[in-house]
């Protein structure tokens, strides 16, 4: 199996995100994300190709229709499930120190504060949950999710201490290093 890079701009990518959302609410159904499951299944399996997932998508709506099928995937045990997880979870941390590994911490002493201030704003919410309880209700959901207060604080520290580029610049230096990602 070979695997082909889409080399698709994000600018033409983007607006579709916003309307797959719009189109399955229309059908009274969740909106489609991205998730980090995702990164762990490509990590544990190798398998980069589009057609896996309208394959997947083929066998759910099978499970959906068919009730035999659905009470057999039903039947795995819950132990079965958590070692799946536990290795899924497991490769988008690994995936994660691997992009931190690319990071020059040598040269700009600042991205290790940006990461170490990062991972303890995003330890918070699991470490101590009644941290925010004083603050505003309407600020919960942004203070109790550890991933999203860790990536908030991450991108304004990282404008604070690297700055804005160009595009042009950020371009290059983002081509740079999935390049150098692909050599590693």
């Amino acid at each position: 199996m070979s695997a082909t890079t889409i080399t698709t701009p994000v600018d033409e990518v983007l607006p579709l995100t916003r309307l797959i959302p719009l189109i399955g609410g229309l059908f009274n159904t969740f909106p489609s994300t991205s998730f980090s499951r995702n990164v762990g299944l490509v990590g544990v399996t190798g398998v980069r190709s589009r057609w896996v997932c309208v394959t997947g998508g083929v066998i759910l709506i099978a499970l959906g229709l068919i009730h035999a099928l659905g009470q057999l995937v039903e039947a795995v045990p819950q132990f079965v499930l958590g070692g799946a997880g536990i290795v899924m979870f497991g490769m988008v941390a690994a995936t994660g120190v691997r992009i931190l590994a690319d990071v020059d911490y040598k040269n700009s002493r600042h991205n290790l504060f940006i990461v170490a201030i990062s991972l303890g704003f995003g330890m918070i919410a699991l470490v101590a949950p009644n941290f925010f309880q004083h603050f505003p209700k309407a600020l919960s959901p942004l203070l109790h999710s550890g991933i999203l207060l860790a990536a908030i604080v991450s991108v304004v520290l990282n404008v604070y201490f690297n700055g804005f580029k160009p595009a042009a610049q950020a371009q290059r230096d983002a081509a740079a290093g999935a390049s150098h990602a692909e050599a590693g």
